[in-house]
Formats: structure tokens, sequence, C-alpha cells
């Protein structure tokens, strides 16, 4: 049984690997993208990009707790193929758009369909045991890292080809990665653990309000919540902030990129291997949350672009924090809710997508535009360390101060 386990550990490892790759070779290149299509400086098009951010996540608020109940009554195979399938059209409309609009129209294509990361999360908690359950969601981040170290090199490479190049390369990776999961992929989740799809479960309040029955679940979803919302500070904002501040082209950004991917991957598939069964996942949990609002301080008031590098090294060890949560709600739903679980949490990933990038990259623009009141580019790093901290505060009273509570 153990060698079936780790052998769709690896596709599933290997399969989120091409993804991440396609969505990281289109990062460096974006901002520029934007920037000519509507005719406004770096600093206005964050604000721009920040709508493209909003305008995916919306869709995916919507149907991400959609696709996680399909996949707990049709199995995680068919929703992830559709999935993947999903990105491929969206990177195709990336690479032909004429204007910015034709961007909305690409990213609402990969909100719909955008259920990749939480479907795989559900598959990995379908052939996990308890005591591997952190050490292999840790995979998904280390998928992430190595993905994005190879996307945004690649991307700040082909960049160089021309702009939209990376788009095209990003759609025939992501297709690639449909027909590698169609012929390769194996089915996780048993027939005997699978439940009837119900409307009031798939959707997103209905979702989140089953949810509370779960006291600890529920407790952390906020925690989850303020998290998400803080990492957009980097997600949504680094590309912006690096180019404004330093002057980057889109090869240093690639080149940073890659460097937080190798960060990420040091600390998810090795660290956490090693940290999460000598100190558990909660005080994993409480430490990584910590670690990410020291990062986020110091990126704040960096003023050269190494400290940008050196600060990486805290921010991204805060990366352990991640497969610790999922590890402590897994541990406290049902097999046959596990997908509804990562539903849930994709669709806060989603509205903090849209509160984060509103946020951090308005507040970015406020800050930097030519009339700005005070000049402070790093102030949504200031405000996501804030957050992060708010986020472990939250996290120790809930785990603390409720007892687990049994699915019903």
């Amino acid at each position: 049984m153990a060698p079936k386990r780790n052998a769709a550990i690896g596709f599933i490892f290997i399969t989120l690997l091409i993804d991440v790759i396609g969505f990281g070779i289109i990062i460096p290149v974006m901002p520029q993208l934007i920037s000519d299509l509507k005719q406004v400086d770096i600093s206005t098009a964050a604000k721009y990009g920040s709508y493209l951010t909003v305008a995916y996540a919306i869709t995916q608020f919507l149907f991400a707790p959609v696709l996680g109940s399909l996949s707990d009554k049709y199995g995680r195979r068919p929703v992830l193929l559709f999935s993947l399938f999903g990105f491929g059209i969206d990177y195709l409309f990336l690479a032909l758009a004429p204007s910015y609009n034709w961007l909305f129209a690409g990213r609402i294509i990969a909100g719909i369909t955008g259920a990749s990361f939480s479907t795989a999360a559900a598959y990995i908690a379908d052939i996990s045991e308890p005591k591997n359950r952190a050490k292999n969601f840790g995979m998904i981040g280390a998928a992430f890292g190595i993905g994005f170290i190879i996307g945004p090199l690649l991307g700040g490479l082909l960049s160089s080809f021309g702009q939209r190049i990376p788009f095209y390369a990003a759609a025939a990776l992501a297709l690639l990665n449909w027909a590698y999961g169609f012929f390769v992929l194996p089915e996780s989740l048993k027939k005997e653990n699978r439940r009837e799809f119900n409307w009031k479960r798939a959707n997103p309040i209905g979702t989140l309000l089953h949810l509370r029955k779960f006291a600890s679940v529920a407790g952390l979803l906020l925690s989850v919540l303020l998290l998400y919302i803080a990492a957009h500070a980097v997600m949504s904002n680094w590309n912006y902030f690096t180019i404004h501040r330093f002057k980057w082209n889109e090869t240093m950004v690639g080149i940073s990129l890659a460097v937080v991917g190798v960060l990420v991957a040091l600390v998810q598939a090795g660290l956490t291997r090693v940290i999460n069964p000598k100190i558990g996942s909660e005080k994993s949990l409480y430490s990584g949350l910590m670690l990410y609002a020291i990062g986020m301080l110091l990126f704040g008031i960096a003023n050269q672009s190494w400290m940008m590098f050196v600060f990486l090294i805290p921010y991204c060890l805060g990366g352990i924090a991640q497969p610790a949560i999922q590890a402590v709600m897994a541990g406290k739903v049902p097999p046959n809710a596990q997908g509804e679980l990562q539903g849930a949490i994709t669709s806060l990933m989603s509205l903090a997508a849209i509160i984060g990038p509103l946020v951090m990259n308005n507040l970015f623009f406020f800050f930097t535009h030519s009339e700005a009141p005070i000049y402070l580019p790093g102030a949504p790093f200031f405000l996501g360390s804030i957050l992060m901290g708010a986020s472990a505060i939250i996290a120790y009273k809930t785990l603390h101060q409720t007892k687990t509570v049994k699915a019903v």
C-alpha cells in the first residue's frame, strides 16, 4: 500500500509542478503588458493589475466550493483535469489579448475552472495517514517552490523573444499538464468515501456555514483568511514594488522569484519534514506566522535591492505555517468532507484575493503616485506584517479555547 501512496504523491507533485511553472512564466511580464495595454506607468498598472486578480478571485470564490463538492461525489481526477484544461484556455486568451478587456475574459475562465490546488490538496488528504499528513501537504509547497524556480526564470528569458511568448509557453505547459493527468493520474477517492452533491454545501457561504460545526476549523478559518490577505502584500505587489522602487527589469524579477522558489522548496520539502515531527503542527503554525510577519516588516524598510534577497530568508522560513495549518484542519474533518474542506480553504483564498489586491495594490498606488501625501512604497508590507501577527494570535487563542468537535 505504501508504494502506491508514494507513487500517487509523485503523480500529483509532477502535475502541480507543471501547473506552477506555467503560472510562474507569465509573472515577470504581466506588469509591462498591463502598462502597455492601458498606456500607464507601473504605479498605476499595479491598480489595474489588482482588478484582474479580483476578476479571477470572484469567479473562483463562487465556483471552487462547487468543484470541491463535485470532487467529493465524482472523484478528484475529473475535476482536476477540468481545472487544468481551463488554465490552458486562459493563457491563450492572455497571449492573444489585443486589449485589457481580453485579460479580464481570460481571468474569468481561469477563475471558473481554477480548482487545481484545492483538488490536489483533497487528493493528498485522501491518500495520507494522519502522521504523514503535514509532510505530504508540504509537497504542494515544494511543487510551488520548484515551479517558481523554473517558471519565472523561463518567463524572463522568453520575454526577450517577445512580450507574448511566455503566455504561449504557459498555455502549452498547462495543456501538457492536462494530457499528463489524463493518461497518468489515478483516482484517489474510494467509492465508499464519496457523498452526494448538495447545493447548500456547494456554495461559498454554505460551505463555510457547514464547517462551523467543527469548532477549531471554524475558528482557524479567520486565521487563514488573514494569512492570505496579508500574503498579497507580496503576491500581488512584488513585481510592481521592485520595478518601481529598484528599477528591476523582467529578468531581475524572474531571478528574484526563482530565489523565492528555491527557499520555499527547501523549507516545505525539507525543513517542514524535520520541524513538524519535532515541535508539532501547532507550534509550526505559530512560528511560521511570526516569521512571515518579521519578513514583511523587513521588506517594508528595504532601501536597496540586495536587502530584498536577504529578507527573503525569514519570510520564506514562514512557509512552515501553511502545511501545518492544513494538517491541523484536515485532522478535524472526516474523509468524505476533505474535498469540501479544501474547497472552503480555496474559497477563503479567493475571498482574500478579492480583498488583498484591492487593499495592497491600491495602498501601493496611494503612496507612490505623483501626488502621494507621503512617499511610502513599503506600506503594503507593513500592513501585511500586522495581519500576520494577528493571524498568529487568533490561531493560538482558537486552538487553546476550543475543543475538537466530531463531525455529525
